[in-house]
């Protein structure tokens, strides 16, 4: 007679490790310094807005939630697009705009650029967002103007972190 032991290794399912783990690649936290609640400000000092930022999905996609002090309300979701190497930003406003960007990391700055469809004509966008420490960020947001050849000034908004 033949004697079988069967052993039976029983590990948890909270000490595997999981076979895949997206969004853990550097370049998804390169966005991170802009994560927070946010007064913002523009160049003159006034508030114009309330920002807060947030991570979501298990940390694969960043989604804004804006209030301007006039009631225009918006929202984002930004994702490092691993499969193409860059950065996208979808932006819906209130008031039924939508604004896709894309770009990266540059020069100390996250630059994203997009292009929307207007009655008069295509018209392209240039948002900058650079940490200035650890508790502001600056957003620079530009429109390209034809006429003159030059970035013009659309919103500069000083960002300054709440504290509860």
């Amino acid at each position: 007679m033949r004697v079988v032991v069967l052993l039976v290794l029983w590990i948890p399912l909270s000490a595997q490790q999981p076979t895949n783990q997206p969004c853990r690649a550097l370049e998804y936290r390169q966005f991170d310094f802009w994560i927070g609640t946010w007064d913002v400000f523009n160049p003159a000092g006034e508030r114009v807005g309330t920002n807060t930022i947030d991570t979501v999905l298990g940390g694969c996609a960043l989604h804004e939630a804006w209030t301007g002090t006039r009631g225009y309300p918006g929202f984002s979701y930004n994702i490092w697009d691993q499969s193409r190497g860059l950065w996208h930003q979808t932006w819906v406003s209130g008031t039924g705009n939508l604004l896709m960007l894309e770009g990266g990391w540059r020069d100390g700055s996250m630059v994203l650029e997009g292009q929307v469809q207007r009655p008069q004509g295509p018209v392209r966008n240039r948002i900058v967002w650079t940490p200035l420490a650890p508790d502001s960020v600056r957003q620079h947001w530009q429109t390209w103007n034809d006429s003159q050849g030059v970035w013009a000034t659309t919103f500069d908004g000083l960002y300054v972190r709440k504290r509860d």
